[in-house]
């Protein structure tokens, strides 16, 4: 006879059959595994902090040119309300990842290196554009910001400071 199971209103299942188990066979001790974002300790060099503050002045200086883009579509100075809204926002995003790149660079972060090379070329390629529409007051600092960050990037012990560790091979 079926006995019920408690508080349920059916015929309780009967129980299937344990399973044998497969006898335990020694595993091989773990070797332990460094994380694949290990970072060198020690001191970050003062190159790479320059570095990170010309970005983060070159993320301010894009905010600026925002705040004018911003004005100049509240104005009616647009040639579209929409394509100046958008400008505005591009310019706002634009700045807000450079400004999280530059936090990376200065704690060292080994895949910040790329990226920030890839802004200072479009920062130097800005820079040259605002020079040749005759805005020095713009593209002076934008190729001196550009210069000093990249020489900040590519001293040796940032190099040494970015670089990630070999790779362990089995």
């Amino acid at each position: 006879m079926a006995t019920r199971a408690k508080g349920r209103g059916g015929p309780a299942k009967p129980k299937a059959p344990a399973k044998p188990k497969a006898p335990a066979t020694p595993k091989a001790p773990a070797t332990p595994k460094a994380p694949a974002t290990e970072v060198p300790t020690g001191p970050r060099p003062a190159a790479l902090s320059l570095a990170a503050a010309a970005q983060v002045i070159q993320a301010a200086g894009l905010c600026v040119a925002g705040v004018f883009a911003a004005i100049g579509t509240a104005d009616g100075k647009s040639y579209q309300v929409g394509s100046g809204i958008a400008l505005t926002l591009v310019v706002f995003g634009a700045a807000a990842g450079i400004a999280v790149i530059a936090v990376a660079l200065a704690r060292a972060r080994a895949w910040s290196r790329t990226p920030t090379a890839m802004i200072q070329l479009f920062a130097i390629i800005g820079g040259i554009t605002l020079l040749d529409g005759h805005r020095p007051a713009w593209g002076v600092p934008a190729l001196a910001l550009a210069a000093a960050c990249l020489a900040g990037l590519f001293t040796p012990a940032s190099l040494r400071a970015l670089n990630r560790p070999p790779a362990k091979r089995e």
